[in-house]
């Protein structure tokens, strides 16, 4: 371990990445040189970084001599791009997109539940989709405990999920419906603000959009199990900041609502809010700017026999993305 890394941000301008920057520092993460690189539309702009303004450069080719760590969050495109140049100039690739996350030989990492595939990286260690990194760390201590069969999720996600453009739309079109004046549409197919959008990403052959597949898919990665039968319906909602998720679970074994609470407590990362009586449970507000993964309404679904509801609520920019990443350049150093 170096006392100091040089660390590069790669679409530092982003809601991700000032997120990451943020984090960076209020983690005390032993930067010695940080790089934040975006495109040219970003270039000269500056953002704060322990009390110093640092400049963001244009990415290209040259921009990683001397980098030991790249937390990428650009888009998958740029990933694909840039990462390969970024490893051959000898940093370790944090990536925030879809680009790699399914492949063979590149770790997709959760530290709470997988933290063990980081030593398999070749120069990339994949960073998970936002709605199944909060997922799978409350489920991993069930799965350990009785072993999970079954999967059926339905995630109200927030408008930050998919960027600035976005969270300027909402406020926008709520501005414009108060004010009587027509809306805007161009971020999402339809109007945002007062609705809920099933429908996340693109659609595929199957009729489902590739945010529920990847779900499907990466939670069966992480929790290196490919038994477990994953079904998912993804919502856009109107919420700036933090996903929330209603998961239902069928498991081999019988486990009680008592022994879920129990475990959850317990488990790295999670904080329970499960007070029916007093109308307590995670809320997205109270979620956002928050590093936990919040889990509530736990109680045993009453039409199987070894089935759990619960409801997940986390900060998507955090946990769900620039908190995991940074958590994994954590344990990269210190091993």
């Amino acid at each position: 371990m170096k006392d100091k890394y040089t660390v590069a941000v790669v679409g530092a301008t982003g809601a991700v990445g000032n997120e990451m920057v943020s984090i960076l520092e209020e983690r005390n993460f032993p930067v010695g040189d940080l790089r934040l690189l975006a495109s040219e539309r970003s270039e000269g702009k500056q953002i704060e970084f322990k009390g110093k303004k640092v400049k963001v450069n244009k990415l290209s080719k040259d921009s990683f001599k001397g980098v030991d760590i790249a937390l990428f969050s650009a888009g998958a495109s740029r990933s694909l791009e840039f990462a390969p140049i970024a490893v051959k100039s000898g940093a370790v690739v944090i990536d925030n997109s879809s680009a790699f996350r399914m492949e063979p030989d590149v770790p997709l990492v959760v530290p709470e539940v997988n933290s063990h595939a980081i030593k398999k990286h070749k120069g990339i260690i994949a960073n998970p989709n936002c709605s199944t990194i909060q997922m799978v760390v409350a489920l991993k201590p069930i799965h350990d405990a009785v072993q999970i069969k079954r999967i059926v999720v339905s995630t109200y996600q927030a408008v930050s999920g998919t960027g600035k453009k976005a969270i300027s739309e909402l406020e926008q079109q709520t501005r414009d419906l108060f004010s009587l004046k027509e809306v805007t549409v161009s971020v999402y197919p339809h109007q945002i603000a007062f609705n809920c959008i099933p429908q996340i990403d693109i659609f595929l052959d199957n009729g489902y959009t590739k945010e529920e597949m990847k779900m499907v898919n990466e939670t069966k990665k992480i929790m290196g199990d490919d038994s477990i039968k994953v079904t998912a319906t993804t919502v856009r909602v109107p919420v700036f900041a933090a996903h929330s998720e209603s998961v239902n679970i069928e498991t081999n074994k019988k486990i009680t609502r008592d022994k879920v609470k129990e475990l959850l407590s317990k488990a790295p990362g999670v904080e329970v809010v499960d007070d029916p009586k007093n109308s307590l449970y995670p809320l997205a507000i109270n979620s956002a700017g928050r590093d936990e993964v919040f889990v509530g309404r736990i109680r045993e679904d009453e039409s199987i026999d070894n089935g759990i509801n619960m409801w997940i609520v986390s900060d998507n920019l955090r946990k769900g993305a620039a908190l995991n990443a940074v958590q994994i350049a954590e344990i990269l150093i210190h091993k």
